[in-house]
Formats: C-alpha cells, sequence, structure tokens
C-alpha cells in the first residue's frame, strides 16, 4: 500500500517536469527533424538520452557527420553534473533502495527531478523515483515524437522559427545566475567567444570538438579568475584575525 502511495506521489510531483517537458523536447523534436532524423529515430534518442543539452548538441554531431569520440567527450562533459547530482541524492536514499533500484532511478536524474528529490524532506524510496521518472520521461518523448512529426510537415519557415524555443530555454537557464554572479557572466560571455572564435575565424576544427575546447576554456578561465576559496582557509584567517 505504501509502495503504491508513494509511486502516485512521484506522478503528482512529476506532472509540472512532464508539462515543462513537453514544450522543450517539441523544440528537440523539430530539430531533430531538421537534421534528416525519423520521428521513430527522435522518439528513440529522446527515450535513450533524456537530457536537452546534450540530446541537441548529439543531434548537431549527427547532423555533421562528427565523430563517436567528438559525441562521447560532448556527452561526458554535458552531462557529467547528473553523476554529481546523483552522489548527492545518494545520501538522502530510503534503505530499500538497492543497487538494482539506484541503476534504474540513476536513468531518470534530470535537473528538475533532482530538484524535487533534493527538496523533499523524508528518505527517496524507489516506487516515489519512478513515478515521476516515468511521467516526466513519457512527456519528454511525446513532445520529441510531435516536434518530430510536425517538424517533417510544417513548412521550412515555421519549423525554423518554431525551433527557437530551444534556444530561448537556454537563455532562460543562462541568465539567472548571470545576473547575480559576476564569475558567472563572464564565464559565459567567454564561452560564446569562444565559439564565436571556432565558428568564424577556426572553421577547420569541428563542431563536437569546438564545443569541448570552448567549455573547457571558458571553465578553465572562470576557474583563474574567480577562484573558490576553501571554506576551511576562510575559518582560519577569521580565527587568526580574531587572535590579533
Amino acid at each position: 500500500m505504501k509502495t503504491a502511495k508513494d509511486f502516485s506521489r512521484g506522478i503528482a510531483d512529476g506532472i509540472p517536469i512532464m508539462l515543462g517537458y513537453l514544450s522543450v523536447s517539441f523544440a528537440i523534436g523539430i530539430k531533430s527533424a531538421a537534421a534528416g532524423l525519423t520521428t521513430f529515430e527522435a522518439a528513440l534518442i529522446s527515450l535513450t538520452n533524456l537530457t536537452s543539452a546534450g540530446q541537441a548538441k548529439g543531434i548537431d554531431i549527427i547532423a555533421a557527420n562528427g565523430t563517436l569520440v567528438e559525441m562521447i567527450l560532448v556527452q561526458l562533459i554535458i552531462n557529467i553534473r547528473y553523476s554529481l547530482m546523483g552522489l548527492t541524492l545518494s545520501q538522502r536514499l530510503d534503505p530499500e533502495f538497492k543497487l538494482k533500484h539506484r541503476l534504474l532511478a540513476s536513468y531518470g536524474i534530470t535537473d528538475e527531478i533532482f530538484a524535487l528529490c533534493a527538496a523533499r524532506k523524508s528518505p527517496l524510496c524507489p516506487s516515489y523515483m519512478y513515478g515521476m521518472i516515468l511521467v516526466a520521461a513519457s512527456g519528454w518523448v511525446t513532445g520529441t515524437a510531435m516536434g518530430a512529426a510536425a517538424g517533417q510537415l510544417l513548412p521550412e519557415v515555421v519549423a525554423g522559427a518554431l525551433g527557437i524555443m530551444l534556444y530561448g530555454m537556454f537563455l532562460a537557464i543562462i541568465i539567472p545566475p548571470a545576473r547575480k554572479e559576476r564569475s558567472v557572466l563572464c564565464v559565459v560571455i567567454a564561452a560564446a567567444l569562444f565559439s564565436l572564435l571556432f565558428a568564424e575565424l577556426i572553421k577547420a576544427v569541428p563542431d563536437g570538438f569546438a564545443m569541448i575546447i570552448s567549455a573547457v576554456a571558458a571553465a578553465a578561465l572562470g576557474a583563474a579568475v574567480f577562484p573558490i576559496k576553501d571554506e576551511n582557509e576562510n575559518k582560519s584567517k577569521s580565527r587568526s584575525g580574531e587572535a590579533e
């Protein structure tokens, strides 16, 4: 009875995520159609790759006939944050969350699902996460299929206009933290400048590797210019100041 209740609660909490995913994944579907993928292929990619940024860049690499090395490195860099989210949630799991459940639930850890799970006060049980992941993934796959089908039927001008929704989502993710933190703003600007450099001047570098170099270079620059001070170091300085 408790398992069914937790599963229903997971579905209820996942419905807002599903509704948000429908619109974003619709743009992913249109992007897939523009890259020459069928509706089935686009939906299959969404089903097996539950990540908007990773999927969008992966489609770009497919469209550009990129190499598997490019694809692997790009996905690793873009999606490595999910491993950190998984490590964080591992401290909040119910004892019944055995290895098999951890492996299954790891499939559905996205930014939105992580945020809801991290905010939950009670320990996370498998049935709750399965309910949330089921409804959220359904929305993502359904939206992709609808977008891919529409992209094949709509005029190219209309499909291209609808595809802009995806970039609007990325801007919505970037702008709020960039307005609050100067370090984030500088890293975003640096990444954009590096990307522009490759797009206009160093065109010989494949798109996938250009993205990898731009992301790593911008992150390294941000770490060098805006280093995060160690908490223990701050405490020791505070104590030495008090002692004086």
